[in-house]
């Protein structure tokens, strides 16, 4: 799979992830990785955090930036 931003500006890259918001495939160049603790556990049992990652492309990056 290629990046799409790379496509758009006439180069091949080889994508290493996909925009959680739009799904667009991106390259190492092109992605904006985001790590946030999210929260687990059942009613009944202990919660917890943890560290996750979250791969945004570039216009997805900069309209949560917005």
């Amino acid at each position: 799979m290629h990046c799409l931003d790379c496509r758009t500006q006439g180069a091949i890259g080889t994508a290493v992830g996909i925009c959680r918001d739009c799904g667009a495939a991106v390259c190492e160049e092109h992605a904006h990785v985001v790590v946030n603790d999210v929260r687990g556990g059942s009613m009944l049992s202990t919660p917890y955090q943890a560290p996750a990652r979250m791969v945004r492309c570039p216009m997805c990056a900069a309209a949560r930036a917005a």
